[in-house]
């Protein structure tokens, strides 16, 4: 909870914290007359991995990466029974949902942390239909094989397609010569080098030669024009599609003339994707789980934490579904084969559609439809926010302070809310809020999100309904940055 006090010494106001009787009322209202209760039991603990030709040790749900998708109908309750078989302390993020506050997984926030051989139960209702996932929220978690997805289906789905996939894209090297641990040591410790010569790559693994090195500015050795510069800190030696590497790609098979629905999620620490169907345009539908107005597209980017619901109709014959990792020149694929092709049929591996380099969807293209639309009606409160930081020294903070000296961003139960976030480092922010969601930018018809990426220079405002008291987090969904203190609270008055 230091989170939530300043280090002015004045005495902070008084939240309303997780125990709160009115985040039980939020909850109550939420629930939907003859829903039904979905259990599932969990456990989080070491595993082996095959990536290909190789065997890592790593740590997940359930001895499979991604976790097993749980599905289940808007309205419904959701209730997880976790384990916790790992080393250490874990919790479970709900990504994108606005559910109950003390069921958020933000450890000494909202719970407190689940200890090594101890259990929790989470139990909420999901009331929001769409596209979303859970990882943990505690360290470098994330980094590893943590994560699954969570698919809450419309109660009067529309249908129009024959095939629901999900595909989890993520930036992998656990066990490939170093840790996520590693790692971070290894950025945080070249800001107190006062040159490189001695410097041992040896043990730095996923970082590569230097890969993660900045100057004093700030500068990596990841450009990308799309994201306005620097791309990343880390080379990741994989990646990956549904826990599987470039080497032994998943399939998707559709009824020959038939239509996919492809939820895209990208469960990466450190890398945004550049995503296309070779031979194809997609239609998107939905983003951050919210429906928007129906989009074409040749290709879109899709930061950390972000979702994307898109349609494609494949001609006959296996087509490439490339995800290239924006500025690492890298890329991952998936196969998507109709199903009048022969399965010995599959697009060369090494394959970069020029898709690729089409059209690129912007946000400014998307528009919420008419159902999930918040008015435009002005801001009672605005907190203005500058992202700040640099790779030497790395850190990583907002309006110069890390999560433990921020004070709270307060806020009051059925106040609008505009959050206006200025980025002022040389590297792009996938910026997400817990426990709501955001209509992005002024426009009325603006998308319906929880993530969106800021690019250096940019300004942005986003407004959000003050409906779901408690303390939230706000932070860069870069897990080395959100490590290093890239964060801090809204938090409601009580």
């Amino acid at each position: 909870m230091a989170a939530c006090s300043s280090s002015s010494g004045k005495s902070s106001p008084v939240t309303i914290g997780a125990d709160d009787s009115r985040i039980a009322d939020a909850e109550q209202a939420r629930q939907v007359a003859g829903s039904a209760t979905a259990r599932h039991a969990l456990v989080a603990a070491p595993m082996s991995l095959e990536l290909g030709p190789r065997t890592v040790q790593t740590w997940g749900y359930d001895s499979i990466v991604p976790g097993t998708a749980l599905r289940l109908t808007e309205g419904d309750t959701l209730e997880v029974a976790l384990r916790n078989d790992l080393p250490e302390e874990t919790t479970i993020h709900w990504h994108g949902l606005a559910l109950r506050n003390d069921m958020d997984g933000v450890h000494d926030l909202t719970q407190p942390a689940i200890a090594a051989g101890d259990s929790f139960t989470y139990r909420f209702v999901a009331a929001d239909p769409g596209t979303y996932w859970f990882h943990p929220h505690m360290g470098l978690q994330l980094d590893r094989g943590l994560y699954a997805p969570l698919v809450i289906m419309e109660r009067n789905d529309p249908g129009g397609y024959d095939v629901d996939e999900v595909l989890v894209l993520d930036d992998w090297l656990d066990g490939i010569g170093t840790t996520p641990e590693q790692t971070f040591e290894g950025l945080t410790s070249m800001g107190s080098m006062g040159s490189m010569g001695g410097m041992d790559h040896g043990g730095m693994g996923g970082m590569g030669d230097m890969s993660s090195m900045g100057g004093s500015g700030g500068m990596s050795m990841f450009q990308s024009a799309a994201l306005g510069g620097d791309a990343g800190d880390v080379a990741y030696p994989l990646h990956l599609i549904n826990g599987r590497p470039q080497s032994d790609r998943f399939t998707i098979i559709v009824p020959s003339g038939g239509r996919a629905r492809l939820r895209i999620i990208n469960a990466g620490s450190d890398t945004a994707y550049r995503v296309a169907l070779g031979g194809h345009t997609m239609t998107v539908t939905h983003t951050d789980g919210f429906p928007v107005e129906p989009v074409e597209t040749d290709t879109l980017i899709i930061g950390m934490g972000e979702r994307y619901d898109v349609l494609v109709t494949p001609r006959s014959g296996a087509w490439p579904l490339v995800a290239s990792a924006e500025g690492k020149d890298a890329i991952v694929s998936a196969v998507v084969r109709t199903s009048d092709a022969s399965q010995t049929t599959a697009p060369n591996a090494s394959t970069r559609p020029a898709e690729l380099e089409g059209r690129m969807l912007s946000y400014a293209q998307l528009r919420a439809t008419d159902a999930v639309r918040l008015d435009g009606r002005p801001p009672d409160v605005e907190h203005r926010i500058s992202l700040q930081g640099s790779m030497m020294p790395y850190q990583w903070s907002l309006d110069g302070a890390t999560i433990a000296d921020h004070p709270p961003l307060l806020v009051e139960h059925g106040q609008r809310v505009r959050l206006t976030f200025t980025n002022d480092s040389a590297m792009w922010h996938p910026v997400h809020l817990h426990g709501h969601t955001f209509r992005l930018g002024a426009d009325a018809t603006g998308p319906r999100k929880d993530t969106f990426n800021l690019l250096p220079g940019q300004t942005v405002s986003v407004d959000f309904e003050a409906d779901n008291p408690g303390q939230w987090m706000l932070h860069c969904h870069n897990t080395y940055h959100l490590e290093q203190g890239m964060a801090a609270v809204i938090a409601y008055k009580d």
